[in-house]
């Protein structure tokens, strides 16, 4: 079943971290851009601990760190 247009989500993007600078886009999460894997990798794990949150993987390659 879905869910109702006017209900909220049940988690909230935190941050974005990606390698590609096109995907750097405004919003209320956190957009961050890596210079390589490596940084992505360590910043990711960086704010997601900070934040007490978990980490997504998008098949693009980008994280997301997300509070449910």
């Amino acid at each position: 079943m879905g869910r109702e247009a006017s209900e909220k989500p049940a988690y909230e993007i935190l941050a974005i971290i990606t390698l590609k600078e096109k995907r750097v886009m405004g919003g209320k999460q956190l957009s961050l851009l890596a210079e390589n894997e490596e940084e992505q990798k360590a910043m990711t794990q960086d704010i997601a601990k900070a934040m007490k949150a978990d980490v997504v993987q998008m098949k693009n390659g980008d994280y997301l760190v997300v509070r449910v």
